[in-house]
Parts: C-alpha cells; sequence; structure tokens
C-alpha cells in the first residue's frame, strides 16, 4: 500500500508541477481560493492567521528547534536525528523546487491578500514544514506514548495543525490551492520515508 500510495502520490505531484510550471495560475486555483476567503466569522479569521503564523521564521524554526531539544532530552536520540533530518530535508527540497518551478505568488487583483510575498509559491514551504515536522512528532507519539487522554489530545492538536496550515496559507491569500495539495502529496511521501528510515534504525538500536 506504501508502495501504490507513493507511486500515485508522485504522480500527481509530477502532473501539478507541469501544469505549475506552464501557468501561474488555473481558474480551480482562483475559485477555490474565493470560496475559503468567503468566510468571514471572527474566530474563523484568527485561527488562520494564527496557524499560518507558526510557519513563518523565527517562531516555526524556534518551534523545531524546541521539539528537537525536548526529544534529546528525553534520551530519544534517533527520533531526533530523524526528526531534524526529516524536517531539514524536505525545507531543502522546498526551497529547491520553488527556485526551479518559479511560479509567482496570488495576485491582489485575483484574491485577497493579507500580504505580499516576495519568493515563489510553488509548493507550499508551510505545508511541508507541517507535514514533516508535526507529522513525525505525530507518529512519535502515536508509537511511542501510552493510551491516555493527554496523548489523545496531542494527537488530535498535531493532525489538527497538519491539516488546517494548508486551507490557512489559501486564506491568507499566499497560496494557491494546487501549491497546498502538491505540497500535502510531496510532505506525505518524504514523511512515510523519514517512517521507513526511522523504523530502518530502530531494528539496529539506533536509539
Amino acid at each position: 500500500m506504501f508502495e501504490v500510495y507513493s507511486i500515485s502520490a508522485m504522480v500527481v505531484f509530477g502532473i501539478l508541477t507541469v501544469i505549475a510550471k506552464a501557468w501561474a495560475y488555473s481558474a480551480f486555483d482562483v475559485r477555490v481560493t474565493r470560496a475559503v476567503q468567503t468566510f468571514h466569522a471572527g474566530w474563523f479569521d484568527a485561527l488562520m492567521r494564527a496557524v499560518t503564523w507558526i510557519g513563518f521564521l523565527p517562531q516555526g524554526a524556534l518551534i523545531a528547534a524546541g521539539i528537537l531539544l525536548f526529544l534529546y532530552a528525553l534520551g530519544l536520540k534517533w527520533e531526533t536525528v530523524v526528526t531534524g533530518a526529516s524536517v531539514l530535508g524536505s525545507s531543502a527540497l522546498g526551497l529547491g523546487l520553488k527556485a526551479l518551478i518559479a511560479r509567482p505568488r496570488p495576485s491582489a487583483d485575483l484574491v485577497i491578500v493579507i500580504r505580499q510575498l516576495g519568493d515563489n509559491s510553488f509548493p507550499s514551504g508551510h505545508v511541508l514544514f507541517f507535514t514533516t515536522l508535526f507529522g513525525f512528532v505525530l507518529f512519535l507519539a502515536y508509537t511511542l506514548l501510552k493510551r491516555s487522554w493527554w496523548r489523545t489530545l496531542l494527537l488530535v492538536l498535531l493532525l489538527g495543525l497538519v491539516g488546517m496550515v494548508g486551507p490557512s496559507r489559501i486564506y491568507v491569500g499566499e497560496h494557491w490551492a494546487s501549491d497546498v495539495v502538491a505540497a500535502y502529496l510531496l510532505g506525505s511521501v518524504w514523511l512515510a520515508l523519514s517512517v521507513l528510515v526511522y523504523r530502518w534504525g530502530a531494528r539496529r538500536g539506533m536509539t
């Protein structure tokens, strides 16, 4: 199932990459963004802005460093190594793809853009960061922690962060939906590979 999903995800990612390279945006991207931006409730606006804020520097780097230090302090050295490698690797991959595809950010004459960013749009770095960092921590929490109400709460929180970051990037007008979907696909495959590497090392006593 992993192989089937990975191949399918990368095929779809490849198609989205070709589209992003050829066109700055699609009618589908504009429709999705406008639909998401029709939600004007105060709590929703605050939630979307807060989630997207987490992924920017310096707070994103500080959160990642804090998680790595916490894992290391618990004596989870192999977990620390794989978590750090997963996040750094996916970030480097995302930056490389942004430079290669060179897709412009959403334009304020098409959708609401809360803050215009100067770098490229495809794929979403926020989504890659959240999927590989919080996704891997979710995996660790699920496998290493005993069942309890606070473990369940932690899993829901981590899953919620991963699930909300994509819509938040669309809501603030900093990414198209195809940027987000592509990043989820790439991030999930990268996360799965990280889990495989972690399990390979754990079987060999790298703890």
